[in-house]
């Protein structure tokens, strides 16, 4: 017999409205936060503002609070019983033979009816030297960005550097040409060889944005002042700069949707129908794991609770046939 729990897997924006959406439904929920390594793994831990959602450009960590104020308010709300928060990573998921799901994670396993997958993504960071953890100071005080619709604004007027070799971050250094009046704009392959299509090189040409085939061995600033002065390049060169815009593509957290055969996209993003459900019947994916859609605090949102909201359709939609099976047994 299906027990009708739901477990969701990630606790970033998409995971938590996720609950927040069942748990308003009156379903019940179980979330897999992450432990604390694989919450180091998660883009929003290294998300320090958001700008272009109202109001949270005043929280300390933007995406992590507003999700812990979420999740503690429904521990103290009247449905506090509906959810359950374990802080473990899943390790495995399995399909049972009725459809139903075996959830394994560190210390447990359970049995559920429908799972939601918000694992997300993280941004692939450039090697300093051989190592990602140069970068990771200037980004936790976004002197270092990733998204063009959420940090773009934060170039204007200012020197800066699109740290990337292929289409996707030529594409980067003419949307921020265009759209922002920087005092320069360069970009910098970090000594990978350059892989822009015909119409980006064309484009990166006409606006006469300068490239830097070079690689980088070292940030010059003041993290605490948060201010950023210039990369330091093999050859020596100090190239001047107050923002650095990387574009060297995302790592998508897919490994357990990989598990099951779910259809994923040449990228490895996770294929979906309009209500998040993938291949598998009663195997959602929402957030920025999805494929097709933006990787946007509110479109995760918008994901998770049509796929709530459908499953809780499934469940009431059981409940109500059981009834008025029920109710033909009574009268017969």
């Amino acid at each position: 017999m299906k027990n009708n729990k739901i477990a969701i897997i990630g606790a970033g924006s998409a995971g938590v409205m996720a609950a927040l959406r069942a748990v308003l439904n009156n379903d019940k929920v179980i979330l897999y936060t992450g432990n604390a390594k694989t919450k180091k793994k998660a883009r929003g831990t290294w998300v320090g503002k958001v700008h272009n959602v109202p109001g949270f450009s005043v929280y300390k960590k933007a995406i992590v609070d507003p999700n812990k104020i979420t999740l503690d308010e429904i521990q103290e709300s009247e449905f506090k019983n509906n959810i359950e928060i374990i802080n473990e990573t899943v390790s495995d998921i399995k399909v049972r033979e009725d459809g139903s799901f075996t959830i394994e994670s560190d210390s447990r396993n359970e049995s559920v009816s429908y799972v939601v997958l918000a694992t997300g993504v993280m941004d692939v960071q450039p090697e300093i030297n051989g190592s990602i953890r140069p970068i990771f100071p200037y980004a936790n005080v976004q002197l270092a960005n990733y998204c063009l619709r959420c940090d773009g604004h934060l170039v204007h007027q200012k020197e800066t550097i699109v740290l990337g070799h292929n289409t996707s971050a030529a594409w980067t250094a003419i949307i921020l040409k265009e759209r922002y009046d920087t005092l320069s704009l360069k970009i910098c392959t970090n000594g990978e060889k350059i892989n822009f299509n015909e119409e980006t090189s064309k484009l990166i040409s006409l606006y006469d944005i300068p490239i830097e085939t070079q690689p980088i061995i070292d940030f010059n600033g003041n993290k605490r002042e948060k201010k950023l002065e210039y990369v330091v390049l093999e050859n020596g060169e100090l190239v001047h700069t107050d923002m650095i815009f990387v574009s060297l593509g995302m790592i998508v957290y897919n490994d357990l949707a990989l598990k099951l055969n779910v259809e994923v996209d040449d990228r490895g993003f996770i294929i979906t129908n309009p209500k998040g459900e993938t291949n598998i019947d009663n195997f959602y994916a929402v957030g920025d794991v999805e494929a097709g859609y933006k990787k946007q605090i509110y479109t995760g949102w918008d994901r998770a609770v049509d796929a709530l909201d459908h499953i809780n359709l499934k469940i009431r939609k059981e409940r109500r046939n059981k009834r008025i099976k029920n109710s033909y047994k009574e009268v017969s």
